[in-house]
């Protein structure tokens, strides 16, 4: 034979196989999240009060900041997991892995973002159509019954926009994870990431109603319970992608 084999072997690439948790363990995702947060608040906090300013700062620009802040998002994602798994492997954590998805990925990280934001902004557009729709259809109607109509244009794009989101968030929920830890494609991970999502939906609709929930109320004392929720989300997000893709 000329062909020789070399030793130690590489392992075998990631394949993004998951595996069903019972659906309570999603309160056992954000129990892990709040332990995360415990194990050093000061990081979260200094994390989340950058992470936030840096958002807002590319939101800024009318249109190209959104688009830009959506494109990041998988990059940031990657870098808070990042500081998820240095805690639980207790091992030094700083503000700088915030950036770890610019390091390593980046090019693989944007792509799940320019999915995400097409994605997302196509929904978006949808909806406006519709609702662009049903106002001028009110206005030619005329006032009683074109009140009806707007009002069900906009019931109807708001229901359209909830449901179309929820692949969107599904593909790209675990797919940060999936290629900042193990090298996998962005299309690669967004289905893994998607087929986990649909595989355990019963666990991940109550996790997602709670955070939602949770979000509400970051949201009111001017959204400074941001800087508590976005730790705890993350832990929570790293405890489930533990549990699913690693677990198997």
């Amino acid at each position: 034979m000329n062909e020789s084999t070399a030793f130690p072997m590489a392992p075998a690439p990631f394949t993004g196989a998951s595996r069903e948790v019972d659906p309570g363990a999603c309160f056992d995702w954000l129990r892990q999240g709040w332990a995360m947060f415990l194990a050093n608040p000061g990081l979260w906090i200094g994390s989340a009060v950058l992470l936030l300013i840096m958002l807002m700062a590319i939101s800024i620009v009318p249109f190209f900041g959104q688009i830009a802040a959506h494109l990041l998002v998988p990059l940031f994602g990657a870098g808070m997991v990042q500081i998820c798994r240095h805690l639980a492997e207790e091992k030094p954590a700083e503000i700088a892995d915030l950036f770890a998805g610019f390091r390593h990925g980046a090019g693989e990280l944007v792509m799940v973002g320019v999915f995400f934001a097409t994605g997302i902004f196509g929904i978006a557009f949808l909806a406006f159509l519709l609702v662009s729709g049903g106002i001028l259809g009110g206005v030619v109607t005329g006032r009683v019954g074109g009140f009806g109509i707007a009002l069900g244009g906009v019931m109807l794009a708001g229901l359209l926009v909830m449901v179309l989101s929820i692949p969107v968030i599904m593909a790209t929920w675990f797919a940060p994870a999936l290629v900042f830890f193990h090298d996998m494609k962005p299309l690669d991970a967004m289905k893994a990431s998607f087929a986990a999502g649909a595989k355990n939906w019963l666990a991940m609709t109550i996790f997602g109603v709670f955070l939602v929930v949770a979000l509400f109320f970051a949201m009111l004392p001017l959204g400074l319970g941001l800087l508590l929720f976005l730790p705890v989300f993350s832990g929570a997000v790293y405890a489930s992608y533990r549990d699913i893709f690693e677990g198997v």
